[in-house]
C-alpha cells in the first residue's frame, strides 16, 4: 500500500506547476480576447461606413467584409517560423496580423477611398502601409493592406491592439483566395505550371479591375449628381421640413 501510494504521489504534479499553467491560459485567454476586441471594434466602424453608403448614397464601395483572429497554433507556427519569442511583449511587437480584417470592394478607386475613410478617423492610428497594387508581389499577389492600432476599452484599463487590414477589389480577391487554397495544398512544392498560371491570372484580374474602373468612371461623369440616394419626404409637409432645417 506504501509502494502504491508513493507511486501516485510521484505521477500527480506540483502545486506550483498547476498554479502556473492555470496562470498562463489566464493570460494568453485575455491576451487572445484583446485582439477579438479589436477586430469587433473595427467591425462595427466598416458595418456602420457601409450602412451609411447604402442608405445615404448611390452604391456601397464595399462589397463583403470579414474578420478572423489566428489560432494558438498558427500564432506558435509563425512565431517559431519567424524567430519570435513565444511572449507577449514579442508577439505584440514583431506579430502585426494576429487579428486582421478585410474589405472587399468592387472598384481600385473605392480601395483607396476606404483606406482614406479609416485613417481619418480620431481613434484608429494607421502605423503601416503596404501597397501591393501599386507594387504587387512576384506572384501577382494585389491588395492594400494596413497595419492600423485600435484602442480596446476594458473595464479597467486601454490596450492599443494592432489589426492587420487588407482591402481589395472583388477580382484580387477571387485570386487570393484560389492563390491560397494552392498553396496551402502544395506548400513549397507548388508545380512551376500552376505558379505561372497563377501569375497569368493575376494579371488578368488586374486588367479586368482597370476595365471596370473605365466604366464606372465613364458611368459616373454621365450622371455625376447621382451621389446620393434619394429619401421619399411625401409624408412631411413643407412646414415640418423649414422645421427640422432649422433645427
Amino acid at each position: 500500500m506504501t509502494e502504491l501510494k508513493r507511486k501516485v504521489d510521484f505521477t500527480l504534479p506540483d502545486a506550483s506547476v498547476i498554479e502556473n499553467a492555470r496562470k498562463a491560459r489566464d493570460s494568453f485567454s485575455r491576451f487572445m480576447l484583446n485582439y477579438r476586441f479589436a477586430t469587433e471594434e473595427l467591425m462595427t466602424k466598416i458595418g456602420i461606413l457601409k450602412t451609411e453608403f447604402e442608405h445615404l448614397h448611390d452604391y456601397s464601395p464595399i462589397e463583403h467584409v470579414a474578420s478572423r483572429v489566428k489560432t494558438v497554433e498558427s500564432i506558435l507556427e509563425k512565431a517559431q517560423r519567424r524567430g519570435i519569442p513565444f511572449q507577449r511583449t514579442a508577439l505584440q511587437q514583431q506579430m502585426h496580423d494576429i487579428a486582421g480584417v478585410r474589405i472587399v470592394c468592387s472598384f481600385i478607386s473605392d480601395v483607396y477611398w476606404i483606406a482614406d475613410m479609416l485613417s481619418g478617423q480620431d481613434d484608429l492610428s494607421v502605423l503601416e502601409v503596404k501597397d501591393y497594387i501599386a507594387a504587387p508581389k512576384p506572384n501577382g499577389y494585389r491588395s492594400l493592406h494596413l497595419i492600423a492600432q485600435v484602442p480596446v476599452f476594458l473595464s479597467e484599463s486601454t490596450q492599443n491592439v494592432l489589426v492587420e487590414i487588407q482591402i481589395r477589389t472583388v477580382a484580387m480577391d477571387f485570386w487570393a483566395s484560389l492563390e491560397h487554397k494552392i498553396e496551402y495544398k502544395f506548400g513549397s512544392s507548388t508545380p512551376t505550371h500552376l505558379l505561372e498560371e497563377l501569375t497569368t491570372a493575376a494579371t488578368r484580374a488586374s486588367e479586368l479591375d482597370e476595365t471596370m474602373q473605365r466604366l464606372h468612371n465613364a458611368a459616373q461623369e454621365k450622371d455625376p449628381d447621382r451621389r446620393r440616394r434619394s429619401i421619399n419626404l411625401e409624408a412631411l409637409s413643407p412646414d415640418m421640413i423649414e422645421s427640422f432645417l432649422d433645427g
